[in-house]
C-alpha cells in the first residue's frame, strides 16, 4: 500500500513503505532494478530516500495504515510522482517503438520481473513517453531463501506473458545494445545505492553476481523461444 506524500523538498512522491508485506526486499528490487534501468536509458521516475517519522501515524484514523506507518519508521523509498500520467493501454503503443519495447522485454527478463503483464503492466504514459514503474516484484528469487547466484542460470518462461512482447521488435538487437552496458562496475554501483538498513553490505555480493551472470546469458534466444 503506497502513499502519496509531500517531502521537505516540496516534491510529491509515491512512498513505498519498508514495513509493507514484502518488507525491505521489495525496496531492494525497486532500487537495484530502477537505477539499472535508468542507467540503460529506460525512463524510470526519480528514486529518493525518505525518512519517515512514526509520529505521523498518530494523525492517521485507519488503524491498519497507522500500523504500517509505525512499522516503517526510518528510511523508505520515494518515487517521483508523475502528475497527470495515464494508465497504460493500447493507445500508449503509439508512443513506444518496437525497438524500445524489445529493450523493456529484455530488461525485465534480465531482472526476472514477474509484474509487467497485461493484468498489471506497471507502465505509465507521461509527457508523450512510456515510463517504467514498480519494480518491487523483480528479482523474485530473493524471496525464496535459496542460492540467488545459482538462480541466475534458470530460464524465465514468464517472459511469454510480458505485456509488450507482441509489440516488441527482434530482441537480439536490443540485447546487443544493452547487455554490453551491464558491466560489473555498473552493477556494483546500483547495488551500492541500496541503504544498509534494507540490505547489509555483507549480503550484496549475491545480487551483483546474479545480475552479472544473467547479463551474460543469451536472454534474447530464451525470449524468442517463448514468443
Amino acid at each position: 500500500m503506497p502513499g502519496l506524500v509531500e517531502a521537505d523538498d516540496d516534491g510529491l512522491y509515491v512512498l513505498k513503505f519498508r514495513g509493507a508485506g514484502q518488507g525491505p526486499k521489495a525496496l531492494v528490487a525497486e532500487v537495484v532494478c530502477g537505477e539499472l534501468a535508468r542507467a540503460l536509458g529506460l525512463p524510470v521516475p526519480e528514486l529518493v530516500r525518505i525518512e519517515l517519522d512514526p509520529a505521523l501515524g498518530a494523525a492517521e484514523p485507519d488503524p491498519e495504515i497507522q500500523e504500517l506507518i509505525t512499522a516503517s519508521a526510518g528510511t523508505n523509498l520515494g518515487v517521483d510522482f508523475l502528475p497527470g500520467a495515464l494508465a497504460f493501454g493500447p493507445p500508449c503503443l503509439d508512443h513506444l517503438t518496437p525497438e524500445r519495447a524489445a529493450e523493456v522485454v529484455w530488461f525485465d527478463t534480465l531482472t526476472t520481473n514477474v509484474d509487467r503483464t497485461p493484468r498489471n503492466p506497471n507502465l505509465l504514459l507521461w509527457h508523450g513517453q512510456v515510463w517504467l514503474i514498480d519494480h518491487g516484484a523483480a528479482l523474485y528469487q530473493q524471496h525464496g531463501g535459496g542460492d540467488l547466484v545459482a538462480a541466475a542460470d534458470r530460464p524465465f518462461p514468464l517472459a511469454a506473458q510480458h505485456v509488450l512482447l507482441a509489440h516488441a521488435g527482434p530482441i537480439a538487437p536490443a540485447q546487443e545494445r544493452l547487455a554490453a552496458q551491464v558491466t560489473p562496475d555498473l552493477i556494483e554501483d546500483v547495488v551500492a545505492r541500496v541503504p544498509e538498513s534494507w540490505l547489509a553490505a555483507a549480503d550484496r555480493a549475491p545480487y551483483a553476481e546474479h545480475l552479472a551472470r544473467r547479463a551474460r546469458r543469451d536472454l534474447a534466444a530464451e525470449i524468442e523461444a517463448v514468443r
